[in-house]
């Protein structure tokens, strides 16, 4: 199958694997920043077939893994209100918050339901004339335009039964946020294709120049992440510090004009907290002023209330690169997918998820 099997091809991975180990000199660190590179990553047993000095650690592109405690609590505040119909994805169902997850809420009695995409809850609140249908807006940069367009066409079927609880943050951010820690340990960066699809790759060619760091743009498929890791270790090799596209069959250097135009039209930049990160500056989108009357915290009058990570739970060191799954001490004991206590593993991108699934024995 063209732009699939020739991807998945063992030879041609094995053949990369070869030429990594042929490069090498010294050890290095690498990130992949999302949890799909990461899911295949573990799947395919692609760190089994690296030299022992490169090390992959696994980054906080898990747009449910890093949806702050208290977003959750509060959407769970909003779907318990009556006569509201909550959707959202389904992997944010079994997310934990403080009290407990939207799906114990639908077990508790409220209309919480799993769409595909924000325009089947436009469809929705358009049928429902008497409820107040809600979509849990989460996502990086590859969703922002999908919930962007609902937003626009529920304004233009002017449903005053549609809103949305936004839960969008941006990438580059959270890499610059990574570089800046000074127990950042990661040396090149393997960026997720998907999110570069629409913003294009230039914001990640000023992340290499300011920071002197090498990324590489993949995409999800054995062959894509091998050769990613190729380039990377290239660069590092020969101390450079630039932007490679691995992923050319679908990233340009502009992006999706079009889907960025209706992100930027229905959305502004602003700071957001990350789950197991803090607060990370101008790294979350949220809907325009012209756009309030959709904001689902607004609507229902709810606010966002601090509260504690779960105890024992070192999600927040995993999103960090710091800690794999498998050093936290509650890794498939305390913490299994059935009962977890933090998103990654519960997430269908998270990290621990992943090791559990696939990699427990890594």
């Amino acid at each position: 199958m063209k732009l699939v099997d020739e991807y998945r091809d063992s030879g041609v991975v094995l053949g990369l694997s070869a030429e990594i180990r042929r490069c090498v000199t010294r050890s290095w660190t690498l990130m992949e920043i999302c949890g799909g590179q990461t899911h295949s990553i573990v799947k395919n047993g692609l760190e089994a077939l690296l030299p022992d000095g490169i090390e992959l650690v696994h980054g906080p592109g898990c747009p449910v893994c890093v949806t702050p405690v208290e977003l959750i609590d509060a959407a769970i505040q909003v779907a318990a209100r009556p006569g509201v119909v909550f959707t959202s994805f389904g992997d944010m169902l079994r997310v934990p918050g403080s009290k407990g997850s939207l799906l114990e809420a639908r077990a508790a009695g409220a209309d919480v339901r799993i769409v595909y995409s924000a325009l089947d809850a436009v469809k929705l609140a358009a049928a429902k004339p008497a409820s107040q249908v809600v979509f849990f807006a989460v996502g990086f940069e590859t969703t922002a335009p999908g919930n962007a367009l609902a937003v626009l066409q529920a304004d233009a079927l002017k449903l005053d039964n549609f809103s949305i609880l936004v839960a969008h943050v941006l990438v580059p951010p959270a890499i610059e946020a990574l570089l800046a820690s000074p127990e950042c340990r990661v040396q090149a960066f393997l960026a997720p294709g998907h999110v570069c699809a629409i913003e294009g790759s230039e914001p990640y060619e000023r992340l290499c120049a300011r920071w002197h760091v090498p990324i590489v743009v993949t995409g999800f498929e054995p062959v894509d992440l091998m050769e990613g890791i190729l380039l990377a270790v290239r660069q590092l090799e020969a101390g450079a510090a630039r932007l490679e596209n691995q992923y050319r069959r679908a990233v340009s250097q502009a992006g999706n004009v079009s889907a960025r135009a209706a992100v930027e039209q229905v959305f502004e930049v602003t700071d957001r907290a990350w789950r197991g990160l803090g607060v990370i500056g101008k790294s979350d989108l949220a809907l325009r002023p012209g756009f309030a009357q959709y904001d689902a915290l607004t609507r229902f009058g709810v606010a966002l209330e601090p509260v504690n990570e779960a105890g024992g739970c070192l999600s927040g060191l995993v999103l960090q690169g710091l800690k794999k799954p498998r050093e936290c001490p509650a890794f498939a004991t305390l913490c299994t997918p059935e009962n977890p206590l933090g998103a990654p593993m519960v997430s269908s991108e998270g990290a621990c998820a992943a090791y559990y699934h696939y990699g427990r024995k890594l």
